[in-house]
Formats: structure tokens, sequence, C-alpha cells
């Protein structure tokens, strides 16, 4: 495809997404319920993905061995007297 014809394609896309008709749609209270919960789920998964990560960056760069059984080479499994 032509540059032109991928910059029209995305500006359409990109358009109809954007678009928002009117709606005329009753939102109960349960509803804000549901969407704080949502919102609070996805910071708590966010949260315990960093934080694994984290752990998995630091062990990499202090250069500890990880047996199969998920200890460190000491035998401590990585606790830090948390």
């Amino acid at each position: 495809m032509r540059a032109a014809s991928k910059l029209t394609m995305w500006i359409g896309l990109t358009a109809g997404l954007l678009y928002a008709p009117v709606a005329s749609a009753y939102l109960d209270p349960s509803t804000g319920s549901m969407v704080i919960t949502a919102i609070v789920g996805l910071f708590a998964s966010a949260v315990l993905a960093a934080r694994t990560y984290w752990h998995k960056l630091v062990t990499f760069l202090r250069g500890e061995k990880r047996s199969s059984s998920g200890r460190s080479a000491d035998g401590s499994g990585g606790e830090r007297g948390l």
C-alpha cells in the first residue's frame, strides 16, 4: 500500500473509533461500582506484575543462581526478611 492510502485508512479508523453517538441509556449505581472494582483489580494486577518482574530483574543483576525448586543457591527462597 502507498503511504497516502495507509494514512487515509488510519484516519478513517481513528475517526470511526472516536465517534460516539448520543446514547439514551440508563446506568444504575451498580455499574459505577463495577467500573471501580475493575480499575482496582487492574491496578492490583499491575502492581503484582511489576513486583514480580522487579524481583526477577534484581535477582538476574545480582547474578544469583536459582535451582529447579525455585530457591536461591543459599536456600533462602529469595526472601529478604519481609
